[in-house]
């Protein structure tokens, strides 16, 4: 397997080679809808995951003279281990040792364009098709030597790059291939391995990009070093809005080693030979320059009701039978805070503007449509603007990657020649990012006289969690120029996938039950897609609720769950998870210890996961110890366990920093959580003790995304588990010590 190397890195290096592939990809159109994943949400031809925009083989799977192959994705590695799992997909379908593999990963120039990196889809989309295209890929190459050798096909078999047969026949790939013969459109069906002959899917893998990484190696586009290369820094406006009304540069350009200082309208830049030369530089210019701020921000500490009163477009998700009680049992408002990615590498870029040709090494998690957004920011055509995905350190979601990107093209179409590293500085990533976005829901339930659920309502209010380029208003620099572009209107991603009503349709069967959707297209402050769009708060407030019923009608947590389910493989996930925690026989919890569970079935499209967890806590401060998590999960057909293992830990270590760390603060005029002090995170000293990941098998089913499975569970599971510990149920995040001490110290409401 081919490391990816991105230090030290030679433009025409990276170029060489791409373009024999690019007629490939020119004869796919690309129907975009608004999507999380920027993929068209109808079918085109009726073709397997990302096939069905990107039809032909070659544009997913080219076989070189030697036999090895190389296999292209547009998807984006975004710590998520897909460069992995993508090889084994392939390696398991052709036949070939990992070895004799590499792959590419989203490029513009290079790549099929599969819009986001986005809402657990790369497996899902991107590996059905590659596994597809690869089957295929190993059936036209037997059928090559089938031709070739007179030999009937189903005498031949392939292995390791070589289809042999009888009498000692032999036709290594290399062989086999020729300029035209991959050159084809996929067919709606292949020939798939059967699962029980799996040879390298289905096993633990060990991950190509995690060397570097724990090494202190060149692993993200921030250690990226290009010949020539010159350092940019961006003076940020203090506010939303603020207007640039003075500047007098002179002396900032006068510093020795400053090549250039960039204005256009209120968009303020330095280039310099050096990085410390720029960072100096862009802080004398900060110090001259002269702002008007006129930005009115909500009142942090009434962030509910500001949200709750903003206009909104209504939309019923569900409808179920006669949902209006003439009691509700429980009346509850959840609510979450704006959130930042808290991406523990500022955001970065490099653009290089060679000729008429703009390349910008990025990690945008949507190569394709950065590269039209930055086409409409620099007036160039698309097809002179090239988008090249390197990893960065940290994201998951829309951090200032893409305004990172069009900061460096903005200083590189200043300084033809010349690549142009632009980094933002820690305070512009917590300040100008944008964030997940502020949430309330609301939750109305009532029991019957059985003691099920007799009737349900849950409202959800949020802005958009998708303002993702494509538009190049949805840029900062874009907004900045003299001649701005207009904000990018709002978008309400539609269910089923949803976005800030992603998760609110509960998977229990509820004989009346509604969802109403309250879209705010009025953006407080600035949002977009964060790990699990609101799917986080709304499986919070549904678990939460569930808990809270159960107690109410004196049943276990995880029995009430299962009387409210049907699908088996729901059922079959929070059994595995309650059976392997001891759940049934669980001991008295000492004095500030508790118990709590949670499940959901992600966009009830993906992976189904149930948390089973254990929690330890300070009454004198408030300080909580998460001692024991037990996971299970349903992820259908496994690529790599131990990269199912890993999404899932990740997402709980996530989730529980959430739940019991972040939010972000602010004023009535500006971003105030602008370093880790302000910001709080989840530290290694509070990492959950023990954590356990227990997959359910599903050999032969379709992939479904674990990216995003963990996060809502494990957030619900800690606050049910404060809930047992403290008899007080907490419903406003982040649940941080100071809430948890006062929940220990107030008795519990006399019912």
């Amino acid at each position: 397997m081919t490391k990816p190397t991105i230090h030290a890195l030679s433009r025409r290096a990276v170029l060489r080679g791409t373009g024999a592939l690019i007629l490939a990809f020119s004869l796919s159109g690309r129907a975009f809808a608004q999507t999380e994943t920027g993929a068209s949400a109808t079918p085109l031809r009726g073709l397997p995951g990302s096939l069905d925009a990107t039809p032909r083989l070659d544009a997913w799977i080219r076989i070189a003279p030697d036999g090895n192959a190389t296999i292209f994705t547009g998807k984006a590695e975004l710590g998520q281990g897909i460069r992995t799992a993508l090889l084994q997909v392939a390696a398991e379908e052709l036949k070939l040792p990992l070895s004799r593999l590499d792959l590419i990963t989203a490029d513009t120039g290079r790549t099929p364009n599969e819009g986001y990196t986005a809402a657990s889809h790369s497996v899902q989309d991107s590996g059905t098709a590659i596994r597809n295209a690869a089957a295929q890929v190993r059936e036209i190459l037997i059928g090559e030597a089938a031709r070739r050798s007179g030999v009937s096909r189903a005498d031949l078999t392939a292995r390791d790059g070589v289809v042999t047969g009888p009498a000692g026949l032999s036709l290594g790939y290399g062989e086999l291939v020729s300029d035209t013969l991959l050159h084809v459109d996929a067919a709606p069906t292949s020939t798939l391995t059967d699962p029980r002959d799996f040879t390298v899917m289905d096993r633990p893998v060990p991950r190509v990009d995690i060397p570097a990484k724990v090494t202190g190696g060149a692993a993200y586009v921030q250690d990226m070093r290009l010949p020539g290369m010159v350092h940019g820094r961006i003076v940020r406006p203090p506010s939303y809005g603020a207007r640039l009304v003075a500047l007098d540069a002179g002396s900032v350009e006068a510093m020795p080693g400053v090549l250039k200082v960039v204005r256009d309208g209120a968009f303020l830049g330095v280039i310099a030979e050096q990085e410390w030369t720029a960072i100096q530089a862009m802080r004398r210019l900060a110090t001259l320059a002269r702002w008007e701020e006129t930005a009115q921000l909500p009142d942090e500490a009434h962030l509910p009701e500001a949200l709750m009163a903003l206009p909104t477009r209504d939309t019923t998700i569900l409808e179920v039978g006669q949902p209006d009680a003439p009691a509700f049992t429980l009346d509850t408002l959840f609510t979450r805070p704006y959130l930042a990615h808290g991406s523990i590498g500022p955001s970065c870029a490099i653009a290089h503007l060679e000729g008429d040709t703009m390349t910008v090494w990025t990690h945008t998690q949507g190569v394709y449509p950065l590269r039209d957004a930055l086409a409409g920011l620099l007036a160039m055509p698309p097809e002179k603007v090239r988008c090249i995905h390197a990893e960065g350190a940290g994201c998951y979601g829309q951090n200032g990657a893409d305004d990172a990107g069009a900061d460096a093209a903005m200083l590189a179409l200043a300084l033809p020649g010349r690549p142009v590293r632009v980094q933002w500085m820690r305070e512009q990533e917590h300040a100008w990012e944008p964030f997940g976005p502020g949430m309330v829901a609301r939750v109305r339930a009532a029991l019957g006289p059985d003691g099920a659920i007799s009737a349900w309502q849950h409202d959800v209010w949020s802005q958009s969690h998708m303002m993702r380029p494509g538009p190049p208003g949805t840029l900062l620099a874009a907004r900045d120029k003299a001649e701005p572009f207009p904000p990018a209107p709002p978008v309400d991603l539609p269910m089923p996938e949803g976005g800030g009503d992603r998760n609110a349709v509960p998977l229990y069967v509820l004989p009346n039950a509604r969802a109403v959707n309250h879209f705010l297209p009025d953006m407080p402050l600035r949002g977009s897609s964060m790990r699990s769009l609101g799917g986080y708060l709304n499986v919070f407030a549904i678990e939460s609720t569930m808990d809270e019923l159960a107690r109410r009608a004196g049943q276990d947590p995880v029995d009430f769950r299962l009387r409210h389910l049907q699908d088996e493989r729901a059922k079959a996930v929070i059994s595995t998870a309650a059976e392997r925690f001891g759940w049934k026989d669980r001991p008295k919890p000492p004095a500030g210890g508790g118990y709590g569970f949670a499940f959901a079935r992600y966009k009830n499209l993906e992976a189904y996961c149930a948390i089973a967890l254990e929690i330890a806590i300070d009454a004198d401060t408030g300080r909580l110890l998460v001692t024991r998590v037990v996971a299970a999960v349903d992820t259908g057909q496994v690529v790599n366990p131990d990269g199912v293992r890993n999404q899932i830990e990740g997402g709980i270590v996530q989730a529980t920093s959430w739940t019991l760390f972040e939010g972000v603060r602010f004023d009535r005029r500006r971003i105030t959580s602008v370093d880790w002090a302000a910001y709080p995170i989840l530290r290694f000293s509070r990492v959950p003790r023990a954590v356990e990941v227990h997959i359910i098998p599903r050999p032969g089913l379709p992939f479904l995304g674990a990216g995003e499975a963990a996060q809502g569970p494990m957030g619900a599971a800690l606050g049910n588990a404060i809930r047992d510990a403290s008899g007080q149920r907490l419903a406003t995040l982040p649940l941080d010590a100071s809430r948890i001490r006062h929940a220990m110290m107030d008795p519990p409401p006399l019912r």
